[in-house]
């Protein structure tokens, strides 16, 4: 989707092979981030022998410790930082869990809460926390049951990856709410019209 813009940069924990693609077509070409031009940053990569191919010996792939590609500091010293970060759950006043079910661990905290304060710090930046509306699982009689990630409350045991305070844009397939500076009350209106329809309606309740 990102294919038919210009002059975008990268500042980056893991370089993907969709970079690459971004790269190659001409959309990235790190020339106006205001902070390391000419630079793409990161400070890890996984993915196919193409994408190692690409990364070896590239002048312009600049890999450096997460303690500084992580850094909210020099994250803001880049011009219009969009930060894109996924959570599992997130509650009608913004939290979001993102590394966690429950008190079950399901994945690392990566840099999430870093890159998106490093957003906001940012020139023009803004962080954006996208998800699927919802998932599925299966009862014990084989069907398939959905589960709405936007919820009244987390679940009971989750660690909050991202605090209210600093959701800045949800995006679901159903829309965008932007929560930064707005009520409780507001914040819920908007975040329950990118819920999935079927459970609008006890989430107002």
């Amino acid at each position: 989707e990102l294919k038919s813009k210009k002059h975008l940069g990268i500042h980056t924990e893991m370089f993907t092979e969709t970079m690459v693609d971004l790269i190659e077509c001409g959309a990235v070409d790190n020339s106006q981030k205001g902070f390391m031009n000419g630079y793409s940053v990161c400070s890890f990569t996984m993915g196919s022998q193409r994408l190692y191919d690409f990364v070896n010996n590239n002048p312009t792939v600049l890999f450096k410790s997460s303690t500084f590609s992580n850094d909210p500091y020099p994250i803001a010293k880049n011009s219009k930082f969009v930060s894109v970060n996924a959570s599992l759950e997130i509650d009608l006043t913004g939290q979001c869990a993102s590394e966690t079910v429950g008190n079950l661990q399901w994945s690392g905290t990566g840099g999430q809460s870093e890159t998106v304060q490093g957003a906001q710090m940012s020139p023009g930046g803004k962080s954006i926390i996208a998800m699927h509306s919802t998932y599925t699982t299966t009862d014990e009689n084989g069907k398939k049951v959905l589960h709405s990630k936007i919820v009244p409350f987390l679940d009971h045991g989750a660690a909050v990856t991202t605090g209210r305070c600093d959701a800045d844009y949800v995006v679901t397939e159903y829309g965008v709410a932007a929560l930064k500076g707005r009520t409780l009350r507001d914040r819920a209106r908007a975040l329950i019209a990118i819920a999935h329809p079927d459970f609008r309606g006890e989430l107002q309740e």
